[in-house]
């Protein structure tokens, strides 16, 4: 392996994906709207591709990368709760009251000339992790964290010139369905 061999990103998943009985959960930021709606988009088409059907994608927005974790944490809590209740009542299943199977955290990160790019990357990135192993729900970390803003345009499958980059939304929705089906 090396030279013309290798392809950077993650390998497409050995077995066949069937994402038809999951319900996802999208979570992303407002700030750097410009690159993160064209992530959010390519997350979207990659569920859809796996065969989410569209009424079981759920999409919110926050502020910023900082307010992610405790977002996803809430609307995944609120899922579950809202499935124990349904059971509880013995009402049939509907579709928004079923528990997400998966969650994807999507953002862009700039640095800046100061020590907040640390800091919020930092604790959103341990937020993110806490939140999956918290609720048992997989949570797909979905934010860039880029030097420039010209990284970040390569990353969301908009970059400037010939070369457009690749939209890494596309390989986080198709983790989401990976991980929610994931089992022995």
């Amino acid at each position: 392996m090396g030279g013309d061999d290798f392809h950077k990103g993650v390998k497409e998943p050995s077995t066949r994906l069937d994402g038809s009985g999951l319900r996802i959960l999208i979570v992303h930021t407002r700030w750097n709207s410009e690159i993160v709606d064209p992530l959010v988009e390519g997350s979207i088409s990659a569920l859809v591709k796996y065969g989410v059907k569209r009424e079981n994608i759920v999409v919110r927005d926050v502020p910023g990368a900082f307010e992610l974790p405790s977002a996803a944490h809430r609307l995944i809590r609120q899922s579950q709760h809202n499935q124990s209740q349904n059971l509880l009542i013995g009402s049939p299943q509907v579709s928004n009251i079923l528990p997400f199977d998966a969650a994807i955290c999507v953002g862009v990160l700039i640095k800046g000339s100061t020590m907040h790019f640390e800091y919020i990357a930092d604790a959103t990135t341990n937020g993110i992790m806490r939140v999956g192993l918290d609720t048992g729900v997989p949570v797909v970390f979905g934010v860039l964290t880029c030097l420039t803003e010209e990284q970040a345009m390569q990353r969301a499958g908009i970059g400037k010139g010939d070369d457009k980059g690749h939209n890494h939304g596309t390989d986080w929705g198709s983790a989401a369905v990976e991980m929610a089906l994931l089992s022995l």
